[in-house]
């Protein structure tokens, strides 16, 4: 960890970050006790993480079954690629410190990248978060196409 940014070591070590799977460091800190019927069945109520992506790393494309709210809460700035669930329109948000947090929709695709510096944010997913509700772009062939057709410099995301 000696390459890493002072300040983003000192998070992954006081906050007991671990690897993401589609990248970056984690740790949850809340899993609601209550829980709420899906249509995928029940789930808790409401997750939250800490979540640090570095300089070069990446969250790769995925797909939450639920609303998730990201929030930039120190350094940044943040890019947020976004593709519509019917894999036709892809947009991105710039998270800094004027639009320090955005609402990605439930079956919306997602991937993000931080610009220059770390990014240390938080996540928060409700109906709340289960690995069993994430899918990775890299598995979905027509993700794969519609990235191909209409944003292909994004495949780097993968």
């Amino acid at each position: 960890m000696s390459d890493l940014p002072e300040r983003a070591q000192t998070l992954i070590e006081r906050l007991k970050l671990r690897p993401h799977p589609e990248g970056g460091h984690y740790a949850e800190l809340y899993r609601s006790s209550q829980a709420v019927g899906t249509a995928r069945g029940e789930r808790r109520g409401l997750t939250t993480i800490d979540f640090l992506l570095m300089p070069g790393e990446r969250s790769a494309w995925h797909r939450v079954r639920s609303c998730e709210v990201w929030h930039l809460l120190e350094g940044g700035p943040l890019t947020l690629w976004l593709l519509s669930p019917d894999l036709q329109t892809v947009e991105h948000v710039r998270l800094d410190a004027d639009c320090r947090r955005h609402v990605v929709p439930a079956d919306w695709w997602q991937a993000a990248e931080p610009v220059g510096g770390y990014a240390y944010c938080g996540a928060t997913v409700g109906p709340g978060f289960e690995f069993e509700d994430f899918d990775f772009g890299r598995d979905e062939p027509a993700l794969r196409s519609a990235i191909g057709r209409l944003a292909p410099d994004l495949h780097r995301l993968l």
